[in-house]
């Protein structure tokens, strides 16, 4: 190792009659993070999941442990009955499976359609690009609630109302999406390349498909990711286009089981806690393939 330093690190000119003065040796950035550091990290792990495993003691001991005085922190054994109390009161297996169809279908979808946006906004000359490009972000500053009533109007009239593509169809393609991909096509994609592959006959789309999508494959896929979990977690709009249980989403049956006077907290916790471990699955396989894909595509461009 100290062949290596030797190497790495410049030398100092040698004293008159010595040995060369070597220079002090550089700490890494790990050594420099000390353990105020760790601590808050720490802390701010068990702000962020306290939540959810106080969602879980609910959940597992009952409704008297929110009332409970100390407060009770440790799981009871009652989750198992109040998970199936919570199947057997709405169809609560259908609406995760409609959950899941809807949010897959939208984030793979509108990670394609929004690379295919920004790939155009960013490498394509057309008249009047800049000024669409703008339109689209000046859409961001719309707030959702104002879209919900002419939106509602288009679905009816195409006679999608109370089907599951009134809710896929809207959410295709994003703002957010196209801003996003457009930025990532504009850095790390090479014009240089781009121009020489016209230059031996590639057409628009082999250009975004051979060459330009495989660069931004990491930044698409966190898109999705992101666009599945937004989904996931949508309320108001198919709360207004879905009137059939048995095509209610993961969030409308939830709001099922608090439909009565008195809400039975154990159930709803219960609930909200079986609707978060899909979620809680998908990150755990996909967050680390995540990271290391942003890291590639970043050393890539």
């Amino acid at each position: 190792m100290s062949d290596v330093i030797d190497q790495v690190l410049p030398q100092a000119p040698a004293k008159p009659g010595g040995k060369p003065i070597r220079l002090p040796k550089r700490r890494g950035t790990a050594g420099r993070i000390g353990w105020p550091v760790y601590v808050f990290l720490g802390l701010s792990v068990v702000v962020s999941v306290f939540p959810l495993y106080y969602m879980f003691v609910i959940a597992s001991a009952g409704a008297t442990a929110v009332t409970s005085i100390p407060p009770r922190l440790y799981p009871g054994t009652q989750f198992f009955d109040i998970a199936a109390k919570v199947f057997d009161t709405v169809p609560f297996f259908a609406s995760l499976i409609n959950s899941v169809f809807v949010s897959l279908t939208i984030a793979v979808v509108s990670a394609i359609m929004c690379a295919m946006a920004g790939f155009a906004f960013a490498k394509l000359q057309f008249p009047g690009r800049n000024l669409l490009f703008l339109i689209v972000l000046l859409t961001m500053t719309v707030p959702a609630q104002l879209s919900v009533i002419p939106q509602y109007l288009i679905v009816s009239g195409l006679g999608w109302v109370d089907t599951l593509q009134a809710i896929i169809v809207p959410g295709l393609a994003s703002a957010f999406g196209i801003f996003w991909m457009r930025q990532h096509m504009a850095t790390t994609v090479s014009d240089e390349l781009i121009q020489s592959a016209r230059l031996d006959g590639a057409n628009s789309w082999q250009l975004f498909w051979a060459i330009a999508f495989p660069v931004v494959r990491p930044a698409a896929f966190v898109l999705g990711l992101i666009t599945f979990t937004s989904v996931w977690n949508d309320f108001m709009w198919p709360f207004i286009v879905l009137k059939s249980p048995e095509l209610f989403t993961v969030q409308i049956a939830l709001k099922q089981l608090q439909a009565n006077r008195t809400i039975d907290v154990a159930l709803a916790m219960g609930g909200s806690f079986l609707a978060t471990l899909p979620l809680l699955v998908v990150f755990f396989f996909v967050g680390r393939r995540m990271v290391s894909g942003i890291m590639d595509g970043a050393f890539k461009g």
